[in-house]
């Protein structure tokens, strides 16, 4: 195992030059090996689990759930506001930051940017979650290829752009994730299910986020500074695919769905929506049944 790293770093500090010394020796962050194998890990559960759970009754996970999507909704809580006070501290130029001019409000970005890498394997119970439930309809290519492409991408941001302009997203990401795990965190207790109304909001809000990082990228790039292009490129590609991804996945949630229940409303249909009859086409049903009994 130490050749193969020594040789997968040979190559990488070839083709993506030497990494950034103020992270060395961090955890999960000297070799590329343990990020690759949980990811693969993950994909194979992702495979394997529902064939597993297929003959078998759902875990509700009531309890753990409750108490998961509330820890990550203090972390996300906690790295929102350390990166927003890192970037004051630090005087962080919005249009371009480079990796060393901030003082010690780099290592504070960087501190908390390693908690946002860790964060993403953490995530991974979202999907495991899904599979023990029994929620396979959620397991989409969208849920699979972010929560698998997030890992690795951060572990090469930690390696060598670890502060600077990659801040942006990650703030934004998490403040995001505040709003989203304490949605997932009520919606697992039965009796705050009624009041949840903001879940696709959450999703406007991701989108807004992909473009305003997209923007926010961009800005390095038409007034450059010592930040490496290289990685603002990517950014703003990997953007644009989740913008896709996303919005494919909005109108197949929501918009579509809107355009069932309209139909349905005309036809004076009585289908359920989110679990409840309609009560004014049940009520006239009730009432046709008791005509026809005192007939």
């Amino acid at each position: 195992m130490e050749r193969l790293d020594k040789t997968i770093n040979s190559y990488l500090d070839v083709w993506l030059g030497p990494r950034d010394p103020r992270v060395k020796g961090w955890l999960l962050l000297e070799n590329y090996t343990p990020t690759f194998i949980f990811s693969v890990l993950y994909l194979l559960i992702v495979w394997l689990g529902p064939k597993y759970m297929r003959n078998k009754q759902p875990f509700s996970c009531r309890g753990i759930l409750v108490v998961y999507n509330l820890g990550l909704t203090l972390l996300s809580l906690y790295m929102f506001y350390e990166l927003v006070t890192g970037v004051w501290e630090g005087g962080y130029n919005f249009y371009c930051q480079d990796t060393h001019s901030g003082g010690e409000a780099d290592m504070k970005i960087i501190r908390v940017l390693w908690w946002y890498y860790f964060s993403k394997l953490i995530e991974f119970m979202d999907t495991f979650f899904f599979i023990l439930r029994k929620n396979n309809h959620q397991i989409t290519v969208l849920h699979v290829y972010h929560h698998a492409t997030m890992l690795n991408i951060w572990w090469f941001v930690m390696n060598w752009v670890p502060c600077g302009h990659s801040y942006f997203g990650a703030t934004l990401n998490s403040f995001i994730h505040v709003l989203m795990y304490s949605y997932y965190g009520l919606s697992a207790v039965p009796a705050m299910r009624p009041y949840l109304w903001w879940k696709k909001y959450i999703t406007q809000g991701q989108l807004i986020q992909f473009v305003l990082t997209i923007f926010q990228t961009s800005c390095g790039v038409v007034w450059p500074c010592a930040f490496p292009q290289g990685w603002l490129y990517f950014q703003i590609f990997y953007m644009i695919s989740l913008i896709i991804l996303f919005t494919n996945f909005y109108i197949q949630t929501y918009n579509k769905k809107a355009s069932s229940r309209r139909k349905e409303y005309q036809n004076g249909s009585t289908a359920t929506v989110n679990g409840y009859t309609n009560s004014f086409s049940s009520l006239e049903n009730n009432v046709k049944q008791r005509k026809q009994r005192k007939d």
